[in-house]
């Protein structure tokens, strides 16, 4: 494969690669460029450039940071080196850049590429198939994402990250199943499939499947719209029918205005005769028996014959 920084080596010389690059550059670079071995060699020894990996340098004695770190990455790894895993997913704006994370660089299976500190590299042996069109190289949104699921401990780990990136709009649920179905055994994969589904009827977040599935769905509740667009914002939960909300949020809101916001917004719903029931983490992941007692409640002022179970013995609703 070719090195996907040759054409603009090409166009607008040494100078203007380093530039695009955070400042980073390697020697394979350089010596493209027609640098002398011991011109590089001088840089290092004067001490004017630092060495990040092994034949990749940052062209400044400053600290190195996240952006240097995910370019210099590629630039070790080699010219078929793509970002992967949750590298290749911030970069692709699914989620929110976490600085302190590792660089996570993907090879083809044939090639062998040891490792660095704060670099982990994988190896998969359909690397070409699963590539985005971009520059850099990195995987597609939904393999991305699949990268991520594949190397968490829980499901609840691997949910989030779905219902994040798929909240960002950049990437569909299907895209997701689609690339589900050519990657053999993975894990968590066959628990996927119905998250994927809650996700793509407008489930945005873990605390939202987990309202789903542990209160909801273990219960026998009726299954509230999700997302509905009312007064120019969206309501986590509503169901149709009962005037009842139900809103959800797995933070813990200290800033002025964003409590404002949540109390104008329950206000709002009461001037439209709608009731609005608000739970944290908390609430979902601790109790979500007695959270289904409050909302069979609000249900049955509407319907008094409506019925639901109990998810287990000592489960108090009825």
């Amino acid at each position: 494969m070719e090195w996907w920084w040759r054409r603009q080596l090409a166009d607008e010389g040494i100078q203007a690669v380093i530039r695009s690059q955070a400042r980073i550059v390697s020697r394979v670079q350089l010596l493209a460029a027609g640098w002398p071995s011991d011109r590089i060699r001088q840089q290092t020894r004067n001490h004017r450039w630092q060495t990040v990996h092994p034949g990749v340098y940052s062209t400044h004695t400053g600290p190195i940071g996240y952006d240097e770190r995910l370019i210099a990455a590629l630039l070790y790894a080699g010219p078929d080196a793509a970002w992967s895993h949750y590298t290749a997913a911030e970069q692709l704006g699914l989620l929110k850049p976490a600085p302190d994370r590792l660089v996570h660089v993907i090879v083809p299976d044939a090639r062998q590429v040891r490792g660095r500190p704060g670099l982990v590299i994988h190896r998969d042996v359909y690397w070409a198939d699963r590539l985005a069109r971009a520059v850099p190289p990195r995987r597609t949104g939904a393999h991305a994402v699949l990268d991520i699921v594949g190397i968490t401990r829980t499901l609840d780990q691997a949910a989030a990250v779905i219902a994040e990136a798929c909240q960002s709009g950049r990437v569909h649920p299907a895209a997701i199943a689609t690339a589900l179905d050519s990657r053999g055994r993975l894990r968590h994969g066959r628990a996927l499939r119905p998250i994927l589904t809650d996700v793509a009827a407008g489930t945005h977040s873990l605390l939202e499947l987990r309202y789903l599935r542990d209160v909801e769905r273990r219960h026998g509740l009726p299954t509230g719209t999700r997302q509905r667009a009312v007064d120019c914002e969206f309501t986590d939960v509503h169901y149709d029918g009962f005037t009842l909300n139900v809103e959800l949020d797995g933070r813990l809101h200290l800033i002025p205005n964003r409590r404002w916001r949540d109390l104008d917004r329950d206000n709002r719903a009461t001037l439209r005769a709608e009731a609005t029931l608000r739970y944290g983490w908390f609430d979902i992941t601790t109790r979500p028996c007695p959270t289904a007692v409050q909302v069979l409640t609000i249900l049955r002022r509407t319907d008094p014959t409506l019925t639901a179970h109990p998810c287990g013995p000592g489960c108090p609703v009825r």
